[in-house]
């Protein structure tokens, strides 16, 4: 497996925000401009039972499916797409009162990833660059309407 993606924010919201508004997956079109839309099943909060499927701008869809879940610490999913096998972890540390670390880290696997996995890891890495901005601003003022 080789890690193509491993990047860490801090957003001042406290961790149940945090974790809640990056849980509601179908949202995410609203900080995410390179995802068109998500489907998710069963319908609900987030579980291990959680999966669906992403529609990129570009049209391309790939599918996920929950493979580790620890509510307030991190969750797991895989999916495929382009010949790849990705695995994407979603990371929450409580770094104070009112203070979340999210990391995001992505491995692949597959016969493309030698070919092409340098190339999918910095498209990713620009589209992180240009999501993570929104997805802070959107939870700190989560955060503020609680306060």
């Amino acid at each position: 497996m080789k890690r193509i993606v491993d990047r860490s924010f801090t957003v001042l919201a406290p961790l149940e925000v945090a974790w809640n508004h990056l849980a509601e997956v179908e949202q995410w079109p609203t900080w995410a401009k390179h995802i068109r839309s998500v489907a998710k099943s069963p319908e609900g909060p987030l579980s291990l039972e959680t999966q669906g499927t992403l529609t990129l701008s570009n049209g391309a869809k790939t599918t996920f499916r929950m493979t580790e879940f620890e509510p307030l610490k991190h969750w797991k999913w895989v999916g495929s797409l382009f010949g790849f096998e990705f695995h994407y972890d979603h990371i929450f540390t409580e770094r104070g009162p009112g203070q979340t670390t999210i990391r995001f880290v992505v491995e692949a696997e597959g016969w493309s990833v030698a070919l092409f996995g340098s190339i999918f890891g910095w498209a990713y890495r620009r589209n992180l660059t240009r999501a993570v901005p929104l997805l802070v601003q959107e939870m700190e003022a989560a955060a503020s309407r609680i306060i």
